[in-house]
């Protein structure tokens, strides 16, 4: 007898990667096993804010407007944070030194026509505001049916009656 392996993946590395493409849940189901040693600093939220509009927070503590840049080039997002060591000119000795003080570079897939709003820092949260804008040829659109300048307007019949040939039983 054959043992089988019932899988359970975990899909928030990716639902956390890839901002606009919760529809396309069956393709992210495919690559699930991609993010298992994704770097966990510094952390962050996705927000869903409405169907077109997207909120990413970053906890970027001790990093000032000047430390942190964000740069969108095509369907990649990159928020970078540069910060100077402090630790060789700082005097203090410390007991303990939990907080990070270390640059970063986080990445963020986009999907097609998401782009970024706006950028705002205060109380050491960065918030990245987000929208999907579809071009109009992409929108859907109502096409109007026409009513009385077709063929059974005028009294033509749209389906012809068999002229000749032979009969069929019932």
């Amino acid at each position: 007898m054959r043992a089988t392996t019932n899988r359970a993946y975990d899909l928030s590395p990716l639902y956390r990667s890839f901002v606009g493409l919760d529809r396309m849940a069956g393709l992210i189901d495919a690559a699930s096993t991609q993010a298992q040693n994704a770097a966990t600093y510094p952390p962050y939220n996705i927000v869903r804010l409405s169907e077109d509009a997207y909120r990413i927070e970053l906890a970027v503590a001790g990093f000032s407007h000047d430390d942190l840049s964000i740069e969108s080039e095509q369907n990649r997002l990159t928020i970078t944070g540069r910060i100077e060591d402090k630790s060789a000119n700082d005097e203090a000795d410390y007991l303990h030194r939990g907080i990070a003080e270390r640059g970063f570079e986080r990445r963020f897939q986009l999907a097609d026509h998401v782009v970024v709003d706006t950028a705002d820092l205060a109380n050491g949260l960065l918030s990245i505001s987000l929208r999907r804008e579809l071009p109009e040829a992409l929108k859907p659109r109502t096409i109007a049916i026409g009513g009385s300048t077709g063929a059974a307007a005028s009294g033509e019949k749209l389906i012809a009656p068999k002229t000749g040939g032979k009969k069929k039983a019932a």
